[in-house]
């Protein structure tokens, strides 16, 4: 792996480096695998469903695989058992847990979300009184995220997809703003060879100015003594010290040291935490912390939009498919949402305030007095005890995934859940001479399995 000569000519005096081993570390052909565990999808034997190696020591949930296995082709990933997660980027649990009492109910912004690695495991963390705006501004992007949070089941999230100057209407919203920013990327080189050909100095400068406008742009959405997470995954001092000093420069902040054990080898540089490839076992990444000094003018936040909720029928109608919790059924046309009643008025005004892609969870269709369910209410936790499943093998899971014909022998007749060990991976509408697969389209398995 040629590393361009530049970046390692630049990171001769950054804390940490040592270039014999950074370019050793590159040319290994190592690749590391982690996973992230869901905490309330439980995986009861994962250490048998897993060549587990090692915890990843800084994450409740992270482990570091023997080896990659196939991923596309187990169910229960696509059940959202689990995340595929770098193990550097768990470290965000640190910085959470270490800044701020998770237990309590906090509005938490995750800026640049997408794919849904750190939003997954902010939800995770974050109490269920608490809600988390996951936004990305690529709808390209943004959708694949969509399509990761309904995957962990999640109901105190909403999804957008918008400019970082859009949150600044927002003012004194969010107790806590994750900035996992756009950067040169020369921390994935590992990962990606591409990264490599795309990097340059002018892109670095690029990306340093873009990074500070998108923490200008979100600063006014942030409370007073609210807590911001800056990341990036690049080695370079421009997007990581250099953006330090600037906030430092222009706002009032309080930069907040954390702690880290000694065995983890993470380098400790102006309050912030570095991760060296050949120190750690994980990729390049960079992280810090900050807490807001200066005061907002905070925005109202009262809702003024009146949803439709359900008539008595509809509300008799759904109830069979939803548990019996603290929801609140409302409706879109004819597409019912699920909504933690706690977060009516936050979610009814982001809804006029954001471009909204996803809230809640999408209990499904009514059409002609019927619900046709939603495979959002398949992956979260809202379905009712008495909702009849089918228990899949490893061969008709995949089949399932694949969106192909399933051919089981049951007497059960109209929705089912498909599950495999237990875990639901969508519907199924069981007819007499046939099986309906309702497995999303965009999501399934496209290859052929070996």
């Amino acid at each position: 792996m040629e590393l361009p000569a530049l970046l390692i000519k630049s990171l001769q005096d950054v804390k940490g480096f040592n270039k014999e081993a950074f370019e050793a570390v590159h040319n290994s052909g190592e690749q590391i695998t982690s996973i992230r565990l869901s905490p309330v999808k439980k995986i009861n034997d994962f250490q048998k469903h897993f060549e587990i190696n090692a915890p990843v020591p800084w994450s409740s949930f992270g482990y570091y695989l023997m080896s990659r296995p196939s991923f596309t082709f187990d169910p229960l990933f696509h059940a959202g058992c689990y995340y595929v997660q770098e193990a550097s980027s768990m470290f965000l649990e640190q910085a959470l847990k270490q800044s701020i009492d998770v237990t309590q109910p906090l509005r938490v912004l995750d800026l640049c979300a997408a794919p849904g690695g750190k939003s997954t495991h902010i939800q995770s963390l974050i109490s269920d009184e608490s809600l988390l705006v996951s936004n990305e501004v690529i709808r390209s992007r943004a959708s694949i995220l969509k399509d990761n949070i309904i995957k962990w089941g999640c109901e105190n999230v909403v999804v957008t997809n918008n400019d970082p100057k859009d949150f600044s209407k927002l003012r004194g919203y969010f107790d806590v703003i994750v900035v996992d920013a756009p950067c040169s990327g020369s921390g994935l080189f590992r990962r990606d060879d591409e990264a490599i050909n795309e990097w340059s100095e002018n892109n670095v400068a690029l990306c340093a100015q873009r990074q500070q406008r998108i923490l200008a742009d979100v600063w006014p959405a942030l409370k007073k003594d609210g807590i911001l997470i800056y990341s990036t995954c690049s080695y370079s001092q421009e997007e990581d010290e250099d953006i330090v000093k600037w906030l430092k420069q222009n706002y009032e902040v309080e930069q907040i040291a954390l702690s880290i054990a000694d065995e983890w080898n993470i380098v400790e540089t102006e309050c912030s935490c570095r991760f060296w490839p050949n120190k750690v076992k994980g990729e390049g990444l960079f992280m810090t912390v900050f807490r807001k000094k200066s005061e907002e003018q905070t925005v109202n936040f009262k809702s003024k939009m009146n949803l439709l909720s359900l008539t008595k029928a509809e509300l008799s109608l759904v109830g069979e498919w939803v548990i019996d919790a603290e929801v609140s059924l409302l409706k879109n046309e004819n597409t019912v949402y699920a909504w933690p009643k706690q977060f009516l008025n936050d979610f009814q005004f982001l809804l006029q305030q954001l471009k909204v892609l996803y809230s809640g969870v999408k209990v499904g269709e009514l059409m002609k007095n019927k619900l046709v369910p939603d495979h959002a209410l398949a992956m979260s936790l809202m379905v009712a005890e008495n909702i009849r499943h089918i228990e899949l093998n490893e061969d008709n899971a995949i089949a399932y995934l694949q969106r192909k014909e399933i051919h089981v022998v049951t007497d059960e007749k109209g929705w089912v859940l498909a599950t495999y060990k237990d875990y639901p991976l969508g519907w199924m509408n069981i007819l007499q001479s046939r099986i309906n697969n309702y497995y999303p389209k965009e999501l399934r398995i496209l290859k052929e399995r070996p």
